[in-house]
């Protein structure tokens, strides 16, 4: 049995990612830790805590980081609607957030049971920057790190147009972390932009997927329409890309994960056009030892029939 912490900024993908894990039987979400990120913070709290209602499990809340670090960085509620949820409407009902912060909770619920929890990282990495300072054993306290975050070859999705956005949003953040994560002798494992790019949903899947009449597939088109309009118009694709469903498929069952390469990677701070850049080496000049474990493609049948699962 998988037990999860999820460090989420929800978010339209994050939640179809929660959905997935909701729904796996070998899997169990232990912790949601709230995060500023493609939104803000009042936002990320409660589209956790309407998720947690949404899946009907006793699943805490902890809200964390409103801010990066350093310096503010841009939203992206151009994708995924001013509330986070695509403007549909969804509240929780009764549930509301413990009142520890998230990054307490997690140093603490790591230090409490090591070895026992894989975290998944799907938002800015503030909230495991900060409960490094707390706890400098996390790493060795956590089973597994996932990170959907970067772009490897520099396609990123951002104004600083090498980066992506989970790192762009707190380069500090994740900086701190897979410098801290590279120290302690593990490997991190990512989930980037670019292999996002390589693995989308068709249209014809997701018509299928809408036509389930289930809550939970309602709430995914709802909440999905505006992003679905977006990559459309922008980006000239008819598919949604699911970065978050990704990285937790990959979380989930790590057999889908059908390549992958062992690369030291550092994130970029400074730069005007390469703040937030995940720099990696990728032919070991450095001569520094692997931090990431860089996921390069993914079980494209697998993915969708988790993601599928988690709607029915």
């Amino acid at each position: 049995m998988q037990r999860l912490i999820i460090d989420t900024d929800p978010g339209v993908d994050d939640a179809q990612a929660i959905l997935m894990a909701a729904a796996h039987p070998q899997a169990k979400i232990e912790a949601i830790m709230a995060v500023g990120g493609n939104v803000g913070l009042e936002h990320t709290v409660r589209n956790s805590l309407t998720l947690v209602e949404l899946v009907e499990q006793d699943i805490p809340v902890y809200a964390g980081c409103a801010h990066p670090l350093v310096l503010q960085g841009e939203n992206a509620a151009f994708v995924h609607g001013e509330d986070g949820m695509g403007g549909a409407g969804f509240v929780p009902h009764h549930k509301t957030a413990e009142t520890e912060h998230a990054s307490a909770a997690l140093a603490r619920l790591a230090a409490a049971e090591p070895g026992e929890f894989t975290l998944l990282a799907i938002g800015p990495l503030t909230n495991i920057a900060v409960a490094l300072r707390l706890d400098p054993q996390l790493p060795h306290n956590l089973k597994r790190l996932v990170v959907m975050g970067g772009a490897v070859t520099a396609h990123g999705n951002t104004k600083n147009v090498s980066a992506e956005f989970n790192i762009f949003a707190d380069p500090e953040a994740a900086h701190v972390v897979f410098e801290a994560w590279g120290a302690a002798g593990k490997i991190i494992e990512l989930v980037d932009w670019e292999v996002t790019m390589r693995h989308p949903i068709p249209y014809e899947t997701l018509d299928r997927w809408f036509s389930f009449k289930t809550a939970k597939s309602e709430f995914f088109r709802r909440i999905s329409a505006d992003t679905i309009k977006f990559v459309s118009e922008i980006l000239g694709r008819k598919a949604l890309f699911g970065a978050d469903p990704l990285a937790m498929t990959a979380t989930l069952e790590p057999e889908s994960i059908l390549k992958s390469e062992d690369r030291y990677v550092t994130v970029e701070i400074n730069g005007r056009y390469t703040r937030g850049q995940t720099t990696v080496d990728w032919h070991n000049r450095l001569g520094r030892p692997a931090n990431t474990r860089i996921v390069l493609e993914v079980d494209i049948g697998r993915f969708h029939q988790l993601l599928e699962n988690g709607l029915k």
